[in-house]
């Protein structure tokens, strides 16, 4: 229901910002108030079925083909995984080690949701202000001015994932558990959001198509990890089957500072004509 609020909102009151989109409504609007026949660069004549096929295609273009998506990806994909694994280990750990009620397991979601909102607080909106510092003290912007912030998440998700796994392993307090999960939700918020600005500024025109490829990748990742979480957590226990996540976490963490220094190298190298 908020999403549908959402989505009518943004469809009535966000104003339309696609390039091409708004040369081609001034193009019908002069071809109908002055007549002739207008041009733009980049305009499209395609029919409707090819345009549909560049769309599908273009995102599975980019998402292998680019080492800025498919990496990205990867560490969005180790998230999502983590999130939902998270997610539905909350009932077999609170509700049956912890002996918490239906509603009682319900309020442990407050954990990270709490962790997700002082992200989207204090986090998010510094994104746009470091980006606009750097930027005026490099005398230009660069897709990677989006990045510094995603190393606080790159740091806490690790953490987070240790403390929660060997806190509950141990039996530790519930609220000790808990807080743990309410860093990585900062974590996982930091690292989500300055990959979503980064993919928007490296590739322009096609950064629908960067996302896309991306939360594809990241979905059936994340869709499937956790249909195997039991089994890690039943060979391994809970402190090491969960501490899985948090050491992939700690290989994927210099994925951020390893794009500030050489992405737009590989930009560079890499780039396609889509």
């Amino acid at each position: 229901m908020i999403c549908g609020a959402v989505v009518a909102g943004a469809f009535f009151f966000l104003k339309e910002t696609y390039v091409p989109v708004l040369l081609a409504n001034r193009k019908r609007e002069l071809e109908r108030t002055e007549g002739g026949s207008y041009w733009f660069e980049g305009e499209d004549n395609a029919s409707l079925v090819t345009r549909l096929g560049h769309s599908v295609q273009r995102p599975l273009r980019i998402l292998f083909t680019q080492p800025i998506v498919i990496a990205m990806a990867t560490y969005q994909a180790l998230i999502f995984a983590t999130t939902y694994s998270l997610y539905t280990q909350f009932q077999a750990v609170y509700g049956d080690e912890y002996g918490f009620s239906t509603l009682q397991v319900g309020l442990v979601y407050l954990g990270p949701g709490l962790g997700f909102l002082t992200a989207v607080w204090f986090l998010v909106p510094r994104i746009d202000t470091v980006y606009n510092k750097l930027a005026k003290k490099h005398g230009e912007g660069k897709p990677e001015y989006r990045l510094p912030l995603g190393n606080i998440g790159a740091v806490l998700i690790p953490i987070g994932l240790f403390w929660y796994a060997w806190a509950v392993e141990y039996h530790a307090h519930w609220f000790v558990s808990v807080v743990a999960t309410f860093f990585y939700g900062i974590g996982q918020v930091a690292i989500f959001n300055c990959v979503q600005n980064y993919y928007i500024d490296a590739f322009e025109k096609y950064a629908a198509s960067a996302i896309a490829g991306g939360a594809l990748f990241r979905s059936l990742v994340g869709g499937i990890v956790p249909i195997f979480t039991p089994v890690l957590v039943e060979k391994y226990g809970f402190g090491w089957g969960m501490s899985i996540f948090g050491m992939i976490g700690i290989v994927l963490a210099p994925i951020p500072i390893v794009f500030w220094y050489y992405g737009q190298f590989l930009r560079e190298k890499f780039a396609i004509e889509l």
